[in-house]
């Protein structure tokens, strides 16, 4: 029975541990796709501006608008995957 106590024990401190790595490499993929999206958004508004200098600065809000919508995104992610961690 002690055994069995001792095996239970090490199997919720191993799964714990896992979940601590997981959380963590949800977070970085979290920040990699983030900042891939909004590059991906700099490029994009770029080759438009490029292309009609005159839409330029509609083109220019609306690539900060959509990185802060991906910004928030990323941010709240980061925040789930902390609060696995930590709680």
């Amino acid at each position: 029975m002690l055994n069995l106590m001792v095996l239970l024990e090490m199997t919720i401190e191993l799964a714990q541990q896992w979940s601590k790595l997981g959380a963590a490499l949800i977070a970085v993929i979290a920040v990699f796709a983030a900042s891939w999206g909004i590059s991906r958004i700099g490029v994009r508004a770029l080759e438009s501006i490029a292309r009609q200098p005159e839409a330029g600065n509609d083109i220019r809000s609306s690539m900060i608008v959509s990185a802060a919508l991906i910004e928030g995104v990323t941010f709240f992610a980061i925040v789930v995957c902390l609060l696995v961690l930590f709680v």
